[in-house]
């Protein structure tokens, strides 16, 4: 989830000279505590929350309707504060990636990851400790304030910090570890669900390690050379460049990186600069794939993967086991992604995943449809493979497509004068979706139905043919020549291009990197 900032690339042919030094390599591990961080408070929500003594404290209403055959199948798990648990963590990083945009800015990407560090850190404590409701909720919106700033920061460090050649595999390992902190989640709610009654306390707890090994990293690390110069810190700037490159030569790669500095500086008003009817097509294509990401029905599986398959009649081990099937079917997929996204393209993987998610989905609706009713869940082995399979055959297919290309797509896409405007209003978009649908996807379950699989197989089918009309292939185009290679091109969107060339910046800007 890249943030708001600036970075550079050489100019075209050009390769600054840098060496992959450990500072670079220390980085990596800081991007993994923060996707892993994200991750696992994604995954471990699910499977908490079909746990009996979690539920017995918290929500016994909803053990209740769990343990009662009056209850319909679909509407057991069908409660506003249940729901409110998953969401609040989406809606306080919707709300602190505004704050977390300014301390970007003024305070450097350290700090901001060190404040992300801090709100992990006690959020877990709450919730750890929590003895009602309101102390749950509470630990839920301080980790999600931690979502908002590790989220703005930890990819812009990256992409700052490392080498050009390596910059884009970066860009994405953060949305592998976030896939890997989803299955450590799932394994984690796995062995605790034997512990009664304090697994949950145990499942919510374990959230501590990646957030210490974040603020940990966040306190070691210097802050990237960009943030430095951009607070006007030219000389430790310099050498911090030198360290982390592991050469004196970095004199052409400082110019760009002052002259990028300078022009970013320029730009006032970059919200009213992105409203221009020139950067639209741009803004509309960033909005539209954070809402379609959603509409996947993605997190829906995610988050409720084990409330899901008790629903369908998988008792509780089975259905904390199909979880951690689907949880390394992300991971293996998300690897699918690094390896292919530059040389078969955006739009195929989105394409060719496009088919495999409709079809997967429709397929679970018909199954769902004939085999589970409002009173029988009973699936039989076989139809209960065949669910799973499904499952994990949609998830691959989002996992190296809509998954990673959601957030780099726009990434590349702006121009450098709207790049952190428009990196904001992506995060804030996706936040946004991603709370509505936790917010409401139980209470579609119980409404819906086995529909709600056709409900996201429509979505699927709606994003699959604007891919096909309306999103350019932006592979191996560089940043810096996107407005004449791809929107003057495009047979629609070049009627929003003007003529002026004013805002076309030779700064030069690297693929996947923000500005």
């Amino acid at each position: 989830m890249p943030a708001g900032g600036f970075s550079v690339s050489a100019p075209s042919g050009v390769e600054f000279e840098a060496k992959i030094t450990p500072i670079v390599i220390i980085s990596c591990i800081m991007a993994a505590t923060g996707g892993l961080m994200f991750g696992y408070d994604v995954g471990i929500s699910g499977g908490v929350t079909s746990m009996d003594d979690f539920l017995g404290k918290f929500f016994p209403t909803v053990l209740k309707k769990k343990n009662e055959d009056k209850e319909s199948n679909y509407c057991k798990y069908d409660n506003q504060g249940l729901q409110l648990f998953t969401s609040s963590l989406y809606l306080a990083g919707l709300t602190a990636t505004f704050f977390a945009s300014y301390t970007t800015r003024r305070l450097g990407r350290r700090l901001t990851m060190l404040i992300a560090g801090v709100f992990f850190i006690v959020g877990v404590i709450f919730n750890g400790a929590a003895q009602n409701l309101a102390m749950l909720i509470v630990g839920r919106i301080l980790l999600g304030c931690g979502v908002g700033f590790a989220n703005q920061a930890v990819p812009l460090f990256l992409s700052e910090i490392a080498p050009t050649r390596i910059r884009g595999g970066l860009n994405i390992l953060f949305q592998l570890n976030v896939t890997i902190g989803i299955l450590f989640a799932n394994l984690v709610n796995y062995g605790t669900s034997k512990i009664t009654p304090w697994g949950w306390r145990l499942s919510l707890s374990l959230a501590g390690i990646p957030a210490v090994l974040l603020t940990l990293g966040a306190l070691f690390v210097t802050d990237t050379p960009n943030s430095l110069i951009e607070r006007g810190r030219l000389d430790e700037g310099k050498a911090v460049l030198k360290k982390i490159r592991g050469t004196d030569n970095v004199e052409p790669e400082f110019n760009e990186i002052v002259e990028a500095s300078r022009i970013a500086h320029e730009v006032k008003h970059p919200f009213r600069n992105l409203l221009q009817r020139r950067n639209r097509p741009q803004l509309v294509i960033a909005v539209l794939l954070q809402i379609f990401q959603q509409f996947t029905g993605i997190n829906a599986i995610m988050f409720y993967a084990p409330v899901l398959f008790n629903t369908l009649g998988f008792k509780n081990d089975a259905s904390l086991y199909s979880a951690v099937i689907t949880g390394a079917v992300n991971v293996l997929s998300t690897l699918v992604s690094v390896y292919s996204v530059d040389r078969v393209g955006r739009r195929m993987l989105l394409l060719e995943a496009g088919v495999q998610m409709f079809l997967s989905q429709v397929a679970i609706a018909v199954v769902l449809g004939i085999k589970v009713t409002d009173h029988s869940d009973d699936l039989g082995h076989g139809w209960a493979i065949m669910v799973v399979v499904m499952v994990c055959t949609f998830v691959s297919s989002f996992a190296w497509s809509w998954g990673p290309l959601g957030w780099l797509i726009p990434s590349e896409t702006f121009p450098l004068e709207t790049r952190s405007a428009g990196q904001s209003v992506t995060v804030c978009v996706n936040l946004l979706f991603t709370f509505v649908i936790a917010q409401a996807f139980l209470s579609m379950l119980c409404h819906l139905k086995y529909a709600i699989f056709v409900f996201f197989s429509a979505w699927v089918l709606v994003m699959s043919v604007f891919v096909l009309f309306f999103l350019p292939e932006t592979k191996n185009i560089p940043i810096e020549e996107m407005t004449e290679r791809v929107w003057k091109q495009h047979w629609f969107w070049k009627r929003y291009m003007e003529d002026d060339n004013h805002h076309i910046v030779n700064g030069k800007i690297n693929n996947g990197a923000s500005v």
